[in-house]
């Protein structure tokens, strides 16, 4: 079969499946599940003959012969006991649930996957195949999952300006399904081409890429993703990690991260209290290598980022705007971040372009410096991509041509010469604007949140939205304002 038509066939039980009541998310977690144990049969058997670990009464012959309610049973049995393995197969099949109660539509599904051979299939085939559904299941609202789906667009324009190297590792503190790891391991296959030597291709392949994701289920998609994608081997040990990055100092540093940590604000733990009640508590990291102690989930990511990096390391991360102007320990951590780093450029997003709503986010670029008495950073250049911006995630949704400017403007050799030009007074919104450390260190709390472009929309008519991106955007609002109503009332309840 040709690609178009597999992934055709894929889609085709999805919807199937869908209109039976499975969702976008059981579907994806069952083909992880179903694809693994094809591979697995086929890597055991010539020309690979590699033992997997899976024992013969759970392998896919063994699932694929019963029909009906043995069908049923053996696939419970298999998800159960392989959940209970080490490495990779612990980590895919770990709290794994059976979804699909028909067994006729399950073997329908375990007949879609038999029929290919994935092992030779190539991996981008597969990739494309696996990141659609990804894709397709973030757009589910109701699930939630999109909160682990960065748009890919952003992801490939961050890339672009970070520009990472074969033979150095990149690594995603809160990896989500994979999508930073894989925007590197694509570019650096695609710019490299032909000049990659064998230590390099092994290296990228097993060393290159590392992470962190604590549900359990997500590091499982991700895992998945980065399986099919050719990161990593079937029988090999996984390069996400369960552990909260949060916990404790990094064993090892690294060249590069590129992440988008979860935007809730403060991190909690649930506790059971003398009543026997269970209520949930701020939780504090306490971290010798952090400037200060807080639970606010977002400012402990950006210092355990800042201490994963080399002296000589590289970071992008996407953080909401509280990062930027919030006070105490807001302010405490802009400021050693400057100090210790080369904060060099933030680029302003605007909303409706994550399948969360309502989200205020940006990206810090910042590269890490040996200890200093004076501060690395001198200026930090920012690009304001969300004044008289619109996008939603259907009508006009953010495309890789919407950053081709910043990423432009970003790898401008002499970033002063744009400068100029666009403070001219025939370009007065120029987008990208430079501010000194004196400068911002002068602000009230050191904020970052800086704009300068006039809200259009504010005095002119005629820069309205279309209306049914205006109609869009207002769908968005109110239902980000509903999810935060509901977070407010299940604490009042805890």
């Amino acid at each position: 079969m040709t690609t178009q038509e597999i992934v055709a066939k894929v889609w085709s039980f999805c919807h199937v499946l869908r209109d039976a009541g499975v969702s976008y998310g059981d579907y994806l977690e069952q083909l992880t599940y179903l694809i693994f144990l094809k591979m697995a049969d086929e890597y055991a058997n010539p020309p690979y003959n590699r033992d997997i670990g899976i024992p013969k009464e759970l392998n896919w012959p063994s699932l694929k012969k019963q029909r009906g309610a043995a069908l049923e049973s053996q696939y419970i049995k298999t998800l159960r006991e392989l959940g209970q393995k080490k490495g990779m197969l612990g980590q895919i099949f770990i709290k794994s649930q059976n979804k699909i109660q028909d067994p006729a539509m399950l073997s329908r599904v375990i007949e879609m996957i038999d029929k290919e051979s994935w092992a030779q299939m190539g991996s981008k085939v597969k990739g494309d195949i696996y990141e659609g559904i990804l894709e397709k299941n973030a757009e589910d609202t109701k699930s939630g999952a999109g909160q682990y789906f960065t748009p890919r667009p952003l992801i490939k324009a961050i890339v672009e300006c970070i520009q990472p190297e074969p033979g150095k590792v990149i690594s995603d503190p809160a990896c989500g399904t994979g999508g930073f790891l894989l925007a590197a391991y694509d570019f650096i296959l695609e710019k490299y081409e032909g000049k990659l030597d064998k230590t390099q291709k092994e290296f990228l392949k097993n060393g290159a890429f590392a992470g962190n994701e604590i549900v359990p289920n997500t590091r499982r998609l991700c895992l998945m993703n980065l399986l099919l994608h050719g990161i990593g081997t079937i029988d090999g040990e996984p390069p996400i990690h369960p552990d909260d990055a949060l916990l404790s100092a990094p064993s090892a540093t690294v060249d590069y991260v590129l992440t988008n940590p979860p935007f809730g604000k403060k991190s909690t733990m649930t506790v059971t209290n003398g009543d026997g009640k269970q209520e949930k508590e701020d939780f504090v990291y306490n971290r010798q290598d952090f400037w200060i102690t807080t639970s606010n989930k977002q400012l402990n990511f950006v210092q355990h980022i800042r201490s994963m990096l080399k002296s000589s390391g590289k970071a992008a991360v996407v953080v909401p705007d509280n990062v930027l102007f919030e006070g105490g320990g807001g302010e405490t951590v802009r400021k050693e971040l400057m100090k210790t780093t080369n904060l060099h450029t933030v680029l302003r997003l605007p909303t409706g372009i994550f399948y969360a709503h309502g989200v205020k986010a940006n990206v810090i670029f910042f590269d890490n410096k040996e200890a200093s008495k004076k501060p690395w950073t001198k200026d930090i250049w920012f690009y304001d991509y969300r004044t008289n911006i619109h996008h939603t995630l259907k009508q006009k949704p953010l495309t890789e041509a919407s950053l081709v400017p910043f990423i432009e403007c970003y790898k401008s050799k002499n970033r002063d010469e744009l400068a100029h030009v666009w403070s001219e007074s025939s370009n007065p919104d120029g987008r990208f604007r430079k501010y000194s450390y004196d400068e911002i260190i002068a602000r009230d709390k050191t904020s970052l949140d800086i704009f300068w472009l006039k809200d259009a929309s504010l005095t002119d008519l005629d820069n309205l939205p279309e209306p049914e991106v205006l109609a869009e955007e207002i769908i968005e609002s109110i239902e980000a304002s509903l999810a935060n109503f509901r977070n407010v009332l299940s604490s009042l309840e805890a």
